[in-house]
């Protein structure tokens, strides 16, 4: 064999050998290189193209069985393995399915099953009764590598074990007592899908748990015992409140943890000038509002107002400044959408999300709540159920939206493979965090208030703000407030329809 550089023959990176020389050296290529693992009929075949084929079922159009298409018609189309001409043996030997072997002659399915049935074994030899319904669940992905890999974590097999054996109780607090805690999040995800643990608001959850451990962390008891009543009579009665009617989200999670660690350190510096909190006054207080910033002001106001309240004399809470953020100029948002669009390169939903932002002023709150039921193909138009009514894609457009809904990602594992979220994320049954999207946003160059902004003004210069609040939905009382702010007055729009009507029938 020659010293030329080798590629994949179906990715076409570059791939790099272990042969054995003559001073028994092993020898790689140079540059950026990843390993070939087979050699098929088309050629080198590296191990990420391997897994793949591994995992494409489907209909072989030579022979037309449905089984695994691992090998490649001379067109480029998968077909199966006699079709294909491949000598590779992919069955596996203990189940007779086809797919990928883990071991020698046993599949990926199998050898997942067996680690399942050792992790969650009660010390009788057999799963626990109660976990039967999670092992089932883990065994059915449709990528039992996948399983394979997270159960190789050195964390996770000891949470199992501690469920399996009744170590700890099998319940939401029980949980609580295990770690690391996001390991143990992603497990509680899978045992409330899976209908072991009942449904329960992830979020105000994981922010109740975090209060009881965080308040153990202040050191000054008179701190801590104004801190506990403001958690729990304003803070947790408010998150409550809103978990009866929806879920309260990661941003009211961070923001009431935001507001509690405000509060602690607003009677710190109390303390650290010799004062307690009885001895506030309308000065102390403007004092702490002079140097305060903006958000420092917002997230100590709830606290502020708690304490009002309660007191026999009341205090004046300063208005904190309000910000408007400066909206793109039309010709950037403009180039902002041809570039996304235009762009095969950037990740499909990164594209879809930006358009949503860029178009249709959506923030990431509301793009992740959505579920393809929202999504509504009728006589070939796409539109999607933002509000009401449901808003027109137009072309060419809707071509990202409908090939995103073809091949939704994070649906090849046990979390959510038959996920109704439009955007499914990591964990069972949840959709894609907001911060993880706030994060792709900006590596893709989209200032998302600032698109925003600009999209809202666009639409409500040529609409009234009623019809846009229900379309979009947004309350109407912030629509108007945005059309005031750019002087998009609803009048405009009976004139602007009038002349439409009149050069229309000029035609």
């Amino acid at each position: 064999m020659t010293d030329e550089q080798l590629f994949c023959a179906r990715c076409r990176r570059p791939v790099w050998l272990r042969r054995s020389r003559p001073d028994g050296h092993q020898r790689r290529w140079r540059g950026t290189v990843v390993a070939a693992t087979r050699r098929w009929p088309e050629g080198y075949i590296c191990s990420g193209c391997h897994a793949k084929a591994c995992e494409t079922y489907g209909r072989c159009p030579g022979c037309g069985v449905d089984r695994l298409l691992p090998g490649l018609t001379e067109h480029g189309t998968p077909a199966c393995a006699d079709c294909a001409g491949l000598a590779t043996n992919f069955r596996c030997r203990r189940c007779g399915q086809e797919g990928w072997l883990e071991k020698r002659d046993t599949c990926g399915r199998c050898v997942l099953a067996d680690r399942l049935d050792e992790a969650l074994d009660d010390g009788t030899g057999r799963v626990r009764p109660e976990l039967v319904r999670l092992r089932d669940k883990l065994c059915a992905m449709p990528r039992p590598r996948s399983g394979i890999v997270w159960l190789n974590k050195p964390h996770v097999p000891p949470i199992l074990r501690a469920l399996a054996h009744g170590d700890v109780p099998l319940t939401h607090d029980g949980l609580a007592t295990l770690i690391p805690w996001r390991s143990v999040i992603y497990i509680r995800d899978l045992l409330i899908s899976s209908g072991v643990l009942p449904p329960v608001d992830r979020f105000l959850l994981l922010f109740e748990q975090w209060l009881n451990q965080w308040l153990d962390t202040i050191p000054d008891q008179e701190h801590r015992k104004i801190l506990r009543r403001f958690a729990t009579w304003h803070t947790v009665r408010h998150l409550r409140a809103v978990a009866e009617t929806a879920p309260i989200g990661p941003y009211r999670n961070i923001n009431s943890r935001g507001q509690l660690r405000q509060a602690a350190t607003f009677l710190a510096e109390l303390t650290a000038r010799r004062l307690v909190l009885d001895d506030l006054n309308q000065a102390e207080l403007d004092h702490w509002h002079a140097k305060a910033t903006r958000t420092e002001q917002q997230m100590l106001r709830p606290f502020l107002t708690w304490i009002c309240r309660r007191r026999s004399h009341k205090l004046r809470l300063p208005p904190v400044p309000q910000t408007v953020a400066t909206p793109l100029d039309q010709q950037q948002r403009l180039a902002l959408i041809r570039r996304i669009h235009d762009d095969h390169t950037i990740d499909l939903v990164d594209r879809l999300v930006a358009l949503l932002i860029l178009l249709y002023a959506q923030p990431l709150s509301r793009i992740v709540r959505l579920t393809i039921a929202d999504v509504v193909i009728n006589n070939g138009q796409v539109l999607l159920r933002l509000g009401e009514p449901a808003v027109p894609i137009p072309s060419p457009f809707d071509h990202v939206l409908t090939d995103h809904l073809a091949d939704r990602p994070n649906r090849t594992t046990a979390t959510n493979p038959a996920s109704a979220w439009l955007f499914p994320g990591r964990r069972a049954d949840q959709p894609i965090h907001p911060g993880s999207l706030r994060l792709r946003m900006h590596t893709l160059g989209v200032p998302i208030l600032n698109s925003r902004t600009a999209a809202i003004r666009h639409m409500l210069q040529e609409a009234p703000a009623s019809v846009i609040a229900s379309m979009l939905g947004y309350q109407q009382t912030s629509a108007e407030n945005i059309a005031a702010a750019a002087s998009a007055h609803w009048q405009r729009y009976a004139v602007s329809r009038a002349r439409q009507d009149e050069r229309r029938k000029g035609r």
